[in-house]
């Protein structure tokens, strides 16, 4: 598309979106589709928005995703989509995933199982009549987790998905602030942001920009990993195969954040064999200074000079057979980076 015709498309989008505010209807301007400036060479991204639908903000923010061509997954409350279906329909329509975000918000680590059952239940039910399909992955309110809620999401075949990078829009930040975190966002990475607040809506341009510019993209989030990926489900660059000798094959290494707090994070790292069984695995866990591992579990690590490179090894027998899998577990000092540890793996 010429620059021209970049122009013109988007005096048509401004335009149709102020006549659509104008007649207080709900329109999706298009489906989104990959900008077409990135390569996504560098890998996949997940934007975010929770605690939506929301009449008079939904349709602004589905408009901002669809002119700058890119799509996003959206977790909504289940009492807000059952009073605004119309706006999950346009969810949908406009190429957006959409996930389960409890029925009332509440702090569910604080609850009976039969009250986090109901919550995720009656959410699941009602965004499947709007969509037609039940949602695959879910979002614990504040991002509270613990064993008793993961059985029940499991009971509905639901992936929990947290985030590597929070925007702060919650908490009053500035677009260029929220433009700012997105910035650390990296392959894999998703990003937490919300649907009610204008600041969201005017970083979405300025964001994609810094995306096309990194050569990552916009993509959806995997329910077997809880990452980012490309549109259709692959596997994004980082976690490919990497092989080495005398493994009797190659691993992958993928991560997930799994729980976070004021000052630190936990992660997990899921090593997968490929195609044939390996007989041990070294993963490679970098982060971001001033970033400090304090605690590991289930592996075996070691570090380099910087303190920023965590090798792992299996604590015990390493070996996995084709498409085996094993996890570690570490937390993460944030010391004020919240961007996500990257990963790797190789054999032995």
């Amino acid at each position: 598309m010429s620059s021209a015709q970049l122009l013109r498309r988007r005096a048509l989008v401004a335009l149709t979106a102020a006549a659509t505010v104008a007649a207080g209807a709900v329109a999706v301007l298009a489906t989104a589709s990959p900008a077409a400036a990135a390569t996504c060479s560098a890998g996949y991204v997940a934007l975010t928005y929770d605690d939506g639908p929301i009449a008079g903000t939904t349709g602004n923010l589905l408009n901002a995703l669809t002119a700058n061509g890119v799509r996003a997954t959206f977790f909504n409350i289940g009492q807000k989509a059952q009073a605004n279906p119309s706006l999950v329909q346009a969810q949908k329509n406009a190429g957006m995933w959409i996930g389960n975000h409890s029925w009332t918000h509440p702090h569910l680590t604080q609850l009976s199982t039969a009250q986090i059952t109901s919550e995720i239940s009656q959410t699941q039910q009602v965004l499947q009549q709007a969509t037609g399909v039940a949602p695959k992955l879910f979002r614990p309110p504040y991002g509270e987790t613990n064993a008793t809620l993961k059985s029940v999401e499991s009971q509905f075949g639901l992936t929990e998905v947290l985030w590597s990078v929070d925007s702060q829009d919650w908490n009053g930040a500035s677009t260029a602030q929220i433009v700012q975190a997105a910035g650390n966002l990296g392959n894999g990475g998703v990003i937490l942001m919300h649907d009610g607040y204008q600041n969201t809506v005017n970083a979405i341009p300025q964001i994609v920009a810094n995306l096309n510019s990194r050569n990552l993209c916009a993509g959806m989030i995997s329910p077997s990993t809880g990452r980012a990926v490309a549109p259709d489900g692959s596997t994004p660059p980082s976690a490919s195969p990497t092989s080495g000798g005398g493994g009797g094959g190659g691993c992958t290494a993928t991560y997930r954040e799994t729980q976070r707090w004021g000052d630190r994070f936990n992660g997990e790292v899921t090593v997968r064999a490929g195609s044939t069984a390996i007989t041990s695995w070294t993963a490679t866990v970098t982060v971001r200074a001033p970033q400090k591992v304090s605690a590991v579990w289930n592996g075996s690590p070691s570090w380099d000079s910087s303190g920023n490179v965590m090798t792992v090894r299996p604590s015990g027998n390493g070996s996995l057979p084709a498409g085996g899998s094993t996890t570690f577990g570490f937390t993460v000092m944030a010391n004020g980076q919240w961007a996500a540890p990257t990963v790797s793996c190789r054999t032995p």
